[in-house]
C-alpha cells in the first residue's frame, strides 16, 4: 500500500474493497473476498491495512431519524463575532456536546463561519435548541436556518482515486 516515498498507494483491489465496504459495512470477509476476487486471507490483510492507514475510519449503522422521533432536519449557518482559535475551539466543543448536531462544518465562501446539520423532533424542539443552546454559545453573532424538505442523496459511496 505504500511506495518508497511513504505516500499511500492503493491498487484496484483496495479500491474495490473500499467501495464494497462503503456500500455494506456488514459484508463478511468471505463475501468481500469473493466480490473483489481475492482469497479471504489477503482480503482481510488488506482491510486491516486500510484501517491502519486511516482510509477506513469506522463502521456505522444508518438509522431512520423519523422512526427515532426526529421529524425535522435543519441546516444552520452560524456567524461568529471574532475569528480567534479560542472562539472557534469553544464553539466546536459546545456543539459537539449537543446530540442534535449531526454535522458541524467550518466553511468559507459564505457570510457564515459554520454550517450545522441538526435533527430535532419538531419546530418547538428546534426553538428550544436554538434559543437555549446555540445562541447562548459565546461568540455566536448570527444564525440563519434552512429546513430540509426532502433528502435527495444520502451517504453516497465515495469512489477511491
Amino acid at each position: 500500500m505504500k511506495n518508497d516515498s511513504n505516500t499511500l498507494q492503493i491498487d484496484r483491489f483496495d479500491r474495490q474493497i473500499l467501495e464494497a465496504l462503503q456500500a455494506d459495512g456488514r459484508i463478511s470477509n468471505q463475501a468481500l473476498a469473493e466480490r473483489v476476487n481475492l482469497s479471504p486471507s489477503p482480503c482481510l490483510r488488506r482491510v486491516r491495512a486500510l484501517e491502519e492507514a486511516g482510509l477506513i475510519t469506522g463502521y456505522h449503522a444508518r438509522v431512520d431519524a423519523r422512526a427515532l422521533g426526529y421529524g425535522l432536519t435543519a441546516l444552520l449557518l452560524i456567524s461568529m463575532d471574532k475569528h480567534t482559535p479560542e472562539r472557534f475551539a469553544n464553539f466546536e466543543a459546545r456543539v459537539e456536546a449537543l446530540p442534535e448536531v449531526q454535522e458541524c462544518l467550518l466553511i468559507t465562501g459564505q457570510e457564515a463561519d459554520y454550517q450545522l446539520r441538526i435533527a430535532v423532533a419538531d419546530m418547538d424542539d428546534y426553538q428550544r435548541l436554538l434559543l437555549q443552546h446555540i445562541t447562548r454559545i459565546e461568540g455566536v453573532s448570527g444564525v440563519h436556518s434552512s429546513f430540509v424538505l426532502r433528502r435527495v442523496l444520502h451517504d453516497r459511496v465515495l469512489p477511491p482515486r
